[in-house]
Parts: C-alpha cells; structure tokens; sequence
C-alpha cells in the first residue's frame, strides 16, 4: 500500500446538502472502452427498477478494468447526465484514492445488497 498523507478536511457542509445526494448501490454488469478516450471506459450498471450507462475515468487505473464487472459498487445518480466523448454519462462512481494521488478502489458494500439501495 502506498504511503500517503491524506489531505485537508474540506469546508463544512449542512446536512441537507448532504440530503440531497442520491447515493445507491448497483451492479457493474459490463465495462467497455469508450473509443477515442485514453482514460473512459463505459459502465453498464443495475440499479434493480432501472440500468444506467455510466462513464468512468479508470482507463489508466487499472491493468484490466473489466476485472470489476459483476461487483457491487456505490454511485450518486442524481447527477445531471454529462457528455464526454459524445455519450452521455448518467451517474459517477464513488472510488477512494485519485485525489490523494493514490490507485483508486471502488466503495462496496460489505455483504451483497438489492440493486437500487440507498446510502445513508
């Protein structure tokens, strides 16, 4: 594990910002390369009533970023769908590490819960 030094606690936030984050879990059932990107890959995720296509920028991250596909992850999908590279992406995966110049990991949940779960 790399040694790091995490970073400064960010400005307090109320709880009803926090509130207002939709974040739940569900399963990668698929990741593509997303053409012409050297860092998106396309995340096919079930969230139980509904999937979602979801970009990533975990290209570079990892040797083999199909090795996640059928994993539960954490996403916040009430974000404003976002074009990059000419697809819409509907959602952002929770990952820990980028920031702190670090390999990213995905947050899961410790035991297998329904698609669709909500955090918090």
């Amino acid at each position: 594990m790399n040694e790091m030094k995490p970073a400064g606690v960010k400005p307090a936030i109320s709880i009803d910002v926090v509130n207002r984050l939709d974040a739940r879990v569900g399963t990668i059932e698929s990741v593509t390369d997303v053409e012409g990107s050297s860092k998106l890959v396309r995340l096919r995720v079930d969230f139980g009533d509904h999937k979602r296509t979801i970009l990533a920028g975990m290209k570079q991250e990892r040797e083999d970023p199909t090795e996640i596909e059928g994993r539960q992850a954490l996403f916040i999908v009430n974000l404003e769908p976002r074009k990059m590279m000419g697809e819409a992406s509907e959602g952002m995966v929770f990952d820990v590490g980028y920031e702190d110049g670090i390999q990213p990991a995905l947050l899961l949940p410790e035991r297998p819960v329904p698609n669709g779960a909500r955090a918090g």
